[in-house]
């Protein structure tokens, strides 16, 4: 028995100095955040371009810039199965900073833009069975970088945008697209003037509209209300922003991330909130990893209801709803790439494409993130 007993200490000693001696195998909270790769790159450098999701899965992008002044008619398909590009139709009118929308017809509507030295009030439709743009009924304003959000009567809401030819400011109108007509119809304003804001499509078909840029960069919040069809105002950000990313969460809140404040490049930032539409209010959530500004319009909403922040960094981050907290993807882009465009795949992977550095010069390089 005495035995027995010196056999088992020895054994439980052995076992401590081995686990002692181990590193310990422990499960980082940053081992699920996914992973950025190079794809392979775009026919054409771009910047300010647009990248819409198609009914068959495709990307379609269109316009954007090769450098300032220097502006695209032509337009691109992203295949997710060869992971390749090839050209379609080119637009008729070459634009930057427009919007894009998929409409319920499977065309994709396009809408002003910058087009030289001043913005436009121009519209196309982008029909993939033919391969062709063609120019539709113009909208009642002048909109360079504005917001366009498909309701869910199927209709599209478009707000604010530049409507000077030097484009430092908003405007506060807005109006609708009547998809079964093809018609525009304005709409009663805004409550503040906005540039280079965001606009989310709640669950319950409302729409909030956040920041933006008119004399001065804006803490003021829109609702947009189908019913009515007016703008209520809700509760004011915590801090003044515009160029920032906004996402829809799983739970029906809706995070707004970085942007700049008035002093633009030398005022990006790091801080996010969100904004709850049961009160109305805006609160505080942790803030991201890097300061950054210049950002896809839309956060790409992941399987796991993370919501993905890349542009403005090298580095790509996500938002975890359940932590409150961003985390850091593996890999990296190869420069803090600015007006890139992030759209989600159907099997829930990210295309990353193109955009400009602290420079002139923009690029054809693309990524995949994979959660």
């Amino acid at each position: 028995m005495n035995r027995l007993r010196l056999i088992l200490a020895g054994a439980g000693l052995a076992a401590l100095l081995l686990a002692i001696a181990t590193p310990r195998m422990v499960v980082s909270a940053d081992s699920h955040t996914g992973s950025v790769t190079p794809a392979t790159p775009m026919l054409e450098p771009r910047s300010g371009h647009s990248a819409t999701l198609l009914q068959d899965g495709r990307i379609l992008i269109a316009g954007g810039m090769r450098r300032n002044q220097d502006f695209y008619r032509s337009a691109e398909l992203y295949n997710p199965t060869t992971g390749r590009f090839q050209p379609t139709g080119e637009m008729n009118i070459a634009r930057v900073g427009h919007a894009a929308v998929l409409l319920r017809s499977g065309k994709v509507l396009i809408v002003g833009g910058w087009i030289g030295h001043g913005c436009t009030a121009t519209a196309e439709l982008y029909d993939l069975a033919t391969g062709k743009f063609t120019l539709t009924a113009k909208m009642t304003a002048l909109r360079g970088r504005p917001e366009a959000t498909l309701l869910a009567s199927g209709d599209v809401l478009i707000t604010g945008g530049a409507d000077q030819p030097n484009g430092s400011g908003g405007t506060a109108s807005a109006e609708l697209f009547r998809a079964a007509s093809l018609t525009f119809e304005p709409l009663p304003p805004m409550h503040a003037a906005r540039v280079s804001h965001t606009s989310t499509l709640l669950r319950d078909g409302r729409v909030l509209i956040v920041g933006g840029r008119g004399d001065s960069v804006t803490a003021v919040a829109d609702l947009y209300d189908p019913a009515t069809r007016r703008f209520i105002q809700t509760g004011s950000l915590a801090t003044a922003r515009y160029k920032q990313t906004a996402g829809l969460l799983p739970d029906g809140r809706v995070l707004i991330a970085g942007g700049s404040d008035d002093r633009d490049w030398t005022g990006s930032l790091r801080s996010a909130e969100i904004y709850d539409p049961r009160t109305g209010k805006f609160a505080a959530t942790s803030p991201m990893h890097d300061a950054r500004f210049k950002l896809p319009d839309e956060a790409a909403q992941l399987p796991s209801g993370q919501l993905l922040i890349a542009g403005g960094s090298k580095q790509v981050e996500t938002y975890d709803p359940a932590t409150g907290r961003f985390v850091v993807a593996s890999g990296q882009l190869s420069n803090a790439w600015h007006y890139m465009s992030e759209t989600r795949l159907k099997d829930g992977s990210v295309l990353l494409a193109g955009g400009y550095p602290n420079n002139d010069q923009t690029t054809a390089q693309t990524w995949i993130y994979r959660p």
